[in-house]
């Protein structure tokens, strides 16, 4: 066995944030986790909609992205730090809906302000100030995590090398806004939603399941639907119409209920709102205009099918960046999983971040002998304190 490699789950405390609206939440807190050498070079992950702060995991829970990040992996904790945090409004310790106001002494619920992606991003560089990272060397995203990565980019040019977006567009399209529109009716139309003042025991399951099973036929394709279920039957067809005939029915049911038990309704509307403020020209007169302010490098990754952010539409804006002097390059990755396939095609991806910056993630070993993960927490003081060791 290997040495170890260090990980630590914590949270930062940054204090009162203005955002973007005016409104100013008094207390935030972002919780993180952090892997790999203290002196190495710190690549910052940006997680998507439903992901959270745990990008490397444990051996005994490996983390959303597993397949790209990790020991063996492209981006690997050995040579470089790995930061990742929970986003502002998130559900997983982060400042969201589930915090309490310390005005009230009551969860903020739907009275929780509207963040944006630049909210996040603004939260973010605190945080890392707190944990004394004053650069990266990369800041690497899909989804609204890639909104994150252009975000960084333009709001702070300099803080960074390198900029990898994954499956992302320069602003949410009116195709996205429009699938989210309805995930939000499915939610706020449930009974049990009552205008956001759920409790824990009885949260709105059926509305945010549905929104759960209308977000997967976006994220997959056809082919892929095709190929895994075809019109292979679950149990018999036409006893009564809430069967569920079709085994693509049952993936999508299995898909809503796994997303209830793990997360918030109201977090669930908050970071939809943040993914359709989306767009990188607000305010900056447009996302032509707006690329002129990126300084660091980027590499731009689409997939062949995303319906979400088409790969063409990212060529686009690369070719626009290209065009301004940018240092800026564009690779696709053909997939059945659609937008999906930035968390699934890690070793496509992977590839593409040892083409285009063999200088961070070089070829990785093996993966043999795998050094455990050693989790350690933090105290009051922010001091770093031993906890059990991960199996």
């Amino acid at each position: 066995m290997g040495e170890s490699v260090r990980r630590v789950e914590g949270r930062v405390h940054i204090g009162p944030l203005t955002l973007e609206s005016g409104e100013v939440l008094p207390e935030v807190e972002l919780v993180y986790e952090d892997v790999g050498p203290p002196e190495a070079p710190v690549v910052l992950v940006c997680h998507a909609l439903t992901g959270s702060h745990r990008t490397v995991g444990t051996s005994a829970a490996p983390g959303w992205w597993h397949p790209l990040v990790g020991v063996g992996k492209a981006i690997d904790p050995r040579r470089l730090r790995v930061i990742t945090f929970n986003v502002l409004g998130g559900q997983d310790g982060s400042t969201g809906p589930r915090s309490v106001d310390p005005r009230s002494g009551r969860p903020y619920r739907a009275k929780f302000p509207f963040v944006t992606i630049r909210d996040m991003v603004r939260a973010q560089r605190l945080g890392l100030i707190e944990l004394g990272v004053d650069h990266l060397v990369a800041v690497i995203g899909g989804s609204m995590g890639g909104m994150q990565v252009l975000e960084w980019g333009l709001m702070y040019p300099d803080f960074m090398d390198l900029l990898v977006p994954l499956a992302v567009t320069p602003a949410t399209s009116a195709f996205a806004i429009a699938f989210n529109a309805v995930g939000r009716l499915a939610i706020t139309s449930d009974p049990a939603w009552r205008e956001g003042e759920y409790t824990e025991d009885d949260p709105p399951a059926v509305g945010l399941s549905l929104a759960r099973m209308i977000g997967v036929l976006t994220y997959r394709t056809p082919e892929q639907f095709a190929r895994r279920f075809g019109r292979s039957l679950k149990h018999g067809w036409g006893h009564d119409h809430r069967e569920v005939a079709f085994q693509v029915e049952s993936y999508l049911l299995y898909q809503g209920e796994k997303l209830v038990e793990r997360f918030d309704a109201n977090s669930y509307l908050y970071l939809l709102k943040a993914v359709d403020s989306h767009d990188i020209g607000r305010g900056r007169g447009g996302w032509r205009e707006a690329a002129r302010g990126y300084r660091a490098r980027l590499v731009a990754v689409g997939f062949r099918g995303d319906l979400l952010y088409p790969p063409e539409e990212i060529r686009t804006f690369v070719e626009h960046a290209r065009a301004l002097g940018k240092d800026a390059v564009y690779a696709e990755v053909a997939s059945e999983y659609g937008h999906d396939a930035f968390l699934v095609e890690g070793e496509q991806v992977g590839e593409i971040l040892r083409r285009h910056a063999p200088e961070l993630f070089p070829v990785p070993s093996s993966g043999r002998d795998e050094p455990p993960l050693v989790a350690v927490s933090r105290s009051a003081s922010g001091k770093a304190a031993p906890s059990p060791v991960f199996g």
